[in-house]
């Protein structure tokens, strides 16, 4: 059944990345749209909403340190299947909440679940591209972060309007089940994929340092040696320092435009639409400057970290945005640094598999994501106490000034301690990293 032969598959594998990834922020990000009814239905303050975000990036990082090494170990396939599973489950569940407790259990089991996507994502990019071309396929998968976003935006109100937010939870929960049987039917890796031409798997497996296959599944990851690396350290501070702001951008947008410029989130907004699609053209922007600086005989960590730079200083930008009284202006410097933030992760996201064997890029993604997520969960403290101060005082504006010139600093500080990270580092052993089993059978992924 269906045992066509494609030219360029691993382009097919993109798109699901994609599809997965468009899916998962667009569960994440139900709760940040209605916000302000549920704030009004059961009386949250900031600090309330915060408490719950909390509790998905508490869950999100422990989820990310779980499922990095069982994706390695088990691999993709099942890896993926297995976490999209879990948080289409909990999303559905959160329609069932009633209070503070019952949304942030709810967010526990969406955090758990949906911190197996990228090390699953970027594990998938690994196995299926060159080097050459991996920044440009994180690029692309990565947009999905963004669309989801976009997607959202679009038939949140739509629901709303037809039905109530609980159906919100309900149908959007259910998109992961669909994507998982497309998944399940066109996915293996390259060695195993009968779908894949021969020149095509040529093409993959000779632009890799390693080759992919049933020796990856006899390697088991020296997981605590992975911290003695100076780039786990540099990658960790790339995801630690910088995911946070992503995140309040994702949980607080809407809430920001609707305070300061009565944004009516009951309708699909072309300003939230606006901002959340200048992501897309961040995240393949950015992978492909990189990848077209490498294809250009560039250094590949030269190249990751130039364009890094770049963004970084150009993220400066948001700063601005405490000066602007209208709601275009704001929307355009928004948009700049999100677009900017995006265009840094996919970079980010792509050195993980650029410094490490496909071996270990899951638990190095995991770990990595973890050390974003701890910082999602202390951020939003800050987040919630500042706003509900300044709420206080009637001056919300003023709480939301000081996060955004916190967020424009940032980018520079996490670029100049990957540099010092990096610049001297060794390349990593692939022996000295992982231990062979030999009398174990080659997993099944």
């Amino acid at each position: 059944m269906l045992n066509f032969k494609l030219k360029n598959y691993r382009w097919l594998i993109v798109f699901l990345l994609f599809a997965a990834t468009t899916i998962n922020y667009l569960d994440r990000q139900i709760i940040g749209l209605l916000k302000p009814i549920l704030e009004k239905e059961f009386n949250w303050s900031e600090t309330d909403f915060a408490h719950i975000v909390m509790a998905f990036t508490a869950a999100y990082a422990v989820g990310l340190l779980g499922f990095g090494w069982i994706i390695d170990k088990i691999g993709t396939k099942a890896g993926y299947s297995i976490t999209i599973i879990i948080w289409s489950i909990a999303g559905m569940l959160h329609a069932v909440a009633r209070s503070v407790t019952g949304f942030s259990l709810a967010r526990i089991g969406l955090g758990i679940g949906e911190a197996g996507n990228y090390p699953a994502a970027v594990k998938t990019v690994a196995e299926w591209f060159p080097k050459k071309e991996r920044g440009l396929a994180t690029g692309l998968f990565n947009a999905g972060t963004s669309i989801g976003v976009v997607v959202a935006v679009i038939i949140v109100p739509w629901i709303l309007n037809h039905f109530g937010w609980h159906e919100v939870f309900w149908i959007t929960g259910a998109l992961g089940f669909v994507w998982l049987i497309f998944w399940l039917i066109f996915y293996e890796i390259p060695t195993k994929q009968t779908r894949l031409t021969a020149e095509e798997q040529h093409y993959i497996i000779s632009g890799q340092e390693e080759t992919s296959g049933e020796a990856d599944d006899r390697h088991s990851v020296n997981w605590f040696k992975l911290f003695t690396y100076p780039q786990t350290w540099a990658y960790i501070t790339g995801k630690g320092l910088i995911d946070p702001i992503y995140w309040f951008f994702l949980f607080w947008l809407p809430s920001y435009f609707a305070t300061t410029f009565n944004l009516d989130l009951k309708k699909p907004s072309f300003e939230l639409m606006l901002i959340y699609t200048a992501t897309t053209i961040g995240s393949i922007g950015g992978g492909y400057l990189s990848s077209w600086l490498i294809k250009n005989g560039w250094p590949t960590i030269k190249a990751r970290k130039t364009v890094l730079l770049v963004f970084a200083t150009l993220e400066l930008s948001v700063i601005l945005t405490q000066f602007a009284t209208d709601r275009w202006v704001a929307v355009g410097l928004i948009s700049l640094a999100v677009a900017l933030h995006q265009a840094w992760a996919t970079n980010v996201f792509t050195l993980a598999s650029d410094m490490f064997p496909k071996q270990a890029v899951s638990s190095v993604v995991g770990i990595g994501g973890t050390a974003g997520a701890v910082g999602g969960i202390l951020f939003p403290i800050l987040v919630g106490s500042l706003l509900d101060t300044y709420k206080a005082a009637g001056n919300l504006a003023g709480g939301y000034n000081i996060l955004f010139t916190i967020c424009g600093f940032t980018y520079l500080v996490a670029w100049l301690i990957i540099h010092l990270l990096t610049r001297n580092a060794k390349p990593i052993d692939t022996n000295e990293l992982t231990e062979v089993n030999v009398t174990q059978a080659p997993a099944q992924v």
